[in-house]
């Protein structure tokens, strides 16, 4: 399987008062976050504590969001089809989905990981999902199953959740929050999906390369970027990992790349996701146009 870039870096400086940048080499922490490389790289005089502060905020992001974490809040939800009292940030990001579930027409919805888990398990032992297998896995998706409040969230039985289309430019923006109250700025952070505060400490933007060419200037905004073959189930990488909830089929991949931004990454992650569903580009404004300050940055068809 072919795995698309994730990883999370906060790039070049980052500044609290003019003049605090220091003549020692960029401090480097490495770890992981959801599963994938983590690299925070800072220049600054409290480089270490603040890296040490990021850490432990992804850590936290992870005991909700992580797949691969069996205790995080996502897994136990999806063991028992109901949480009780779940995280804000859970309540939140399940909210932000169901806006663009709503407004691209049911083509994001986080409700596909048992479909996603039919490709993943039947390509890894060198075969295809049968139809029996896709029209059993299709019968546990459905986002009006999802249900949930301030006290619980529950859903049908045997149903399970994935937020990979929006979990990476959420974490981007809860790092994001927590490095801002701290009166930082003039950074760069990816997480495979791209918040910047501020501009480069030059007061440029920052210049953000897109894989299929072209390059995006980022300055206060945040930046996200979706393929349909950017994550494959076989080896020959032809079958997609963005799969459409409508009829359990990876995209068509009438797209190579799409981009998109917005204020918040969370947000422009799961609208790109989202639009490599659409077949051509008025449908993708259609769906950018039900969200305040988005653009559709680049799309580069195949």
């Amino acid at each position: 399987m072919t795995n698309r870039r994730r990883f999370l870096a906060i790039s070049a400086a980052a500044i609290a008062l003019p003049g605090a940048l220091t003549a020692k080499p960029i401090y480097t922490w490495k770890g992981t976050a959801l599963g994938a490389r983590a690299t925070l790289r800072l220049d600054h005089p409290d480089a270490k504590q603040i890296s040490a502060r990021v850490a432990a905020e992804i850590s936290r992001l992870e005991d909700i969001f992580s797949l691969y974490r069996q205790d995080s809040a996502l897994a136990r939800l999806n063991r028992s089809g109901a949480l009780q009292m779940a995280p804000f940030e859970l309540l939140e990001c399940l909210s932000l989905a169901g806006a663009v579930h709503a407004a691209s027409g049911g083509r994001f919805d986080p409700t596909i990981q048992t479909l996603w888990a039919s490709y993943a398990e039947a390509f890894a032992t060198g075969g295809r999902p049968t139809a029996s297998d896709l029209h059993e896995a299709r019968g546990l998706t459905g986002w009006d199953n999802v249900v949930f409040n301030a006290s619980a969230i529950t859903m049908r039985t045997g149903m399970a959740l994935t937020l990979n289309g929006i979990a990476q430019g959420y974490i981007a923006d809860r790092v994001a929050e927590m490095l801002q109250a701290e009166g930082l700025t003039n950074i760069l952070i990816d997480t495979g999906e791209f918040r910047a505060l501020g501009s480069q400490p030059d007061g440029k933007a920052w210049p953000v390369r897109l894989a299929a060419g072209g390059e995006v200037p980022l300055a206060a905004r945040a930046l996200a970027t979706s393929a349909p073959l950017g994550t494959t189930f076989d080896d020959a990488s032809e079958v997609g990992h963005i799969l459409d909830p409508r009829t359990g089929e990876p995209s068509r991949a009438n797209w190579r790349e799409i981009t998109v931004s917005a204020k918040s990454a969370a947000l422009a992650d799961a609208l790109s996701t989202a639009a490599c569903l659409f077949q051509t580009r008025a449908e993708i404004d259609a769906c950018l146009a039900h969200f305040q300050d988005t653009m559709l940055e680049a799309v580069h068809a195949m």
